[in-house]
């Protein structure tokens, strides 16, 4: 039986994720694990296709587009407070922060992120201006 957790959001990224954003790990059970992301005014992420993991992403702040692809079929959607979307395993996405202000989603991963090697970089419709 696992304890109760409770944890505030760290006032510093904790990690970089695989496509560029700054990440804070918040809490993990055994069926998925939820983290604070966000993106720099004007930036760009890189493409990535996930191996093993879904997630499901709700935009905080900020405004955006996000490029997903799986199976022949690819969409853009726009990206603002209050829109909740999903990516399932396997499809190809990519984000970017459009505007003066920071773009930050919280998003639950399931199951909970294996770590290295689950992102796997792809080809995506924008340049990625991040590391």
């Amino acid at each position: 039986m696992r304890s109760f957790a409770t944890t505030p959001l760290p006032p510093e990224p904790t990690t970089i994720a695989p496509d560029g954003s700054a990440v804070r790990v918040l809490l993990e059970l055994a069926g998925g694990g939820m983290a604070h992301f966000q993106m720099a005014p004007g930036a760009t992420a890189k493409a990535v296709s996930h191996r093993t993991v879904e997630e499901i992403w709700y935009i905080l702040s900020g405004t955006g587009e996000m490029w997903r692809a799986q199976a022949g079929r690819e969409e853009v959607v726009a990206l603002s407070p209050g829109v909740c979307l999903t990516i399932p395993v396997g499809t190809c996405f990519q984000f970017r922060a459009i505007g003066a202000a920071p773009l930050a989603a919280v998003a639950v991963t399931m199951p909970p992120w294996p770590g290295e090697g689950e992102a796997m970089i792809v080809e995506g419709p924008w340049a990625p201006t991040v590391r």
